[in-house]
């Protein structure tokens, strides 16, 4: 069973501290209690109305978002939560029962150009996973319900599922104009109704990012670590806005060659030469100066 990691998220509003999860606690549904009788359903919720400062609990997603009175700050108190909550879940604790009815939130999707003119994104207004998963065949998506239906359309090639998009590249035999509305309203309708978009028992995907480098920093090099720290900081967003995601596979020190790998949008573009050559590598160039002579994209 995977281990439920939680942290502080301050929010605009200082009466209100977010937990978030590193896992889905919810199936992409919302519920909001504003005392512990309305908390019946939710165990959880019912443990933190306990706590004298708790006025106001909401569960979405991947969070727990909880507003206080004012008789304490959260500085004093918001470590202690946190803690609670971790310890809860890594408990086995239930979190809502499933015959809680959520609180009802409009889902939204927009479709989104991309420069790939095989791939096109489709932005949605909920997280939809906490890490990244890359599908291009049905046999590989078995890990994602919504992966795995997107591929019952015969015009599906590839599916890429991020925070709050998914991008999907598509074969030839059909042009964006006739399927972006029917794909559009498919994953609206398929998140509307609360359906699973990644199995619970999916694997975190190897995601580089700093954060967790420390779990295998003394596998890397110093150089290794701050390609990586380049790319997430001032690459992966410029990517991600394309929809898709770049990630660093290996640097040899003798040749300075970095390798890296494209996913979703970017993967198979036309673009990505150009991408690589007068983005990423010049970058890394300027910032390393001589240690980096050149970026290969290992999926070509």
């Amino acid at each position: 069973m995977n281990t439920f990691q939680v942290s502080i998220q301050e929010t605009s509003n200082n009466s209100i501290i977010k937990f978030e999860i590193d896992q889905f606690i919810t199936q992409h549904q919302s519920f909001e209690f504003n005392n512990i009788d309305e908390a019946k359903k939710s165990p959880l919720a019912q443990q933190l109305f306990y706590l004298p400062f708790v006025k106001k609990i909401y569960i979405s997603g991947n969070f727990i978002a909880i507003e206080r009175y004012n008789i304490v700050e959260w500085k004093d108190v918001q470590e202690e939560v946190a803690s609670q909550i971790e310890t809860y879940l890594n408990n086995g604790g239930i979190v809502v029962e499933e015959t809680t009815a959520p609180k009802k939130v409009p889902v939204t999707v927009y479709a989104e150009s991309t420069p790939n003119p095989s791939a096109m994104k489709f932005v949605v207004n909920k997280k939809l996973t906490t890490t990244t998963y890359e599908f291009t065949s049905i046999d590989e998506a078995k890990l994602s319900p919504l992966a795995t239906e997107l591929f019952h359309f015969p015009f599906v090639k590839g599916v890429y599922i991020d925070e709050n998009f998914v991008s999907i590249t598509k074969y030839e035999v059909a042009d964006w104009s006739e399927i972006t509305m029917e794909l559009r309203e498919f994953i609206r309708s398929y998140i509307e109704q609360g359906k699973e978009i990644i199995a619970s028992n999916a694997p975190k995907a190897s995601d580089n990012t700093t954060k967790q480098l420390d779990n295998s920093s003394e596998e890397l090099d110093d150089i290794s670590k701050q390609i990586i720290n380049i790319l997430d900081e001032y690459i992966k967003p410029a990517v991600a806005s394309d929809g898709g995601n770049i990630q660093f596979t290996s640097y040899n020190p003798e040749s300075k060659v970095v390798e890296v790998v494209l996913q979703g949008a970017c993967s198979g573009c036309p673009s990505s030469t150009y991408t690589l050559k007068s983005g990423i590598e010049n970058i890394l160039k300027e910032m390393l100066k001589d240690k980096v002579s050149s970026v290969v994209a290992i999926n070509g």
